[in-house]
């Protein structure tokens, strides 16, 4: 019992399993250093994937912004032309968000488009 908790005389020499962990450990820090130069250099699928992710964000967020911008306008037009100041505005204003929302659902493929399913 006065050998230690690993059961051995010989502490200097650590255990099957400590040693295949050490070893996997190694291996994966050498690929986590593979993969972060490959990053740096621009040439990872990694930074394609990101690229393409930013461009999608943005085009879903001017999707929803030019709805309610184009709805807005519409309103303005309508209240100025026919002076029903403000019901215009706040139903096309309405009509924008939900056009907005459509078109945001339309890009990320949740609703698909009807007019190229017939």
């Amino acid at each position: 019992m006065a050998d230690g908790p690993r059961g051995t005389g010989d502490h200097d020499k650590p255990p099957d399993d400590e040693a295949a962990l050490s070893a996997r450990l190694q291996r994966l820090g050498k690929r986590l250093a593979q993969a972060n130069r490959l990053s740096e250099n621009g040439s990872g699928p990694r930074q394609i994937a990101d690229l393409s992710g930013l461009a999608r964000g943005f085009r879903v967020s001017t999707e929803l912004v030019a709805g309610v911008i184009v709805g807005a306008a519409i309103g303005w037009l309508l209240d100025r032309w026919l002076g029903i100041s403000p019901w215009g505005l706040i139903v096309f204003l309405l009509l924008g968000f939900a056009a907005g929302i459509l078109n945001v659902m339309r890009a990320a493929g949740i609703v698909r488009d009807r007019r190229f399913n017939d």
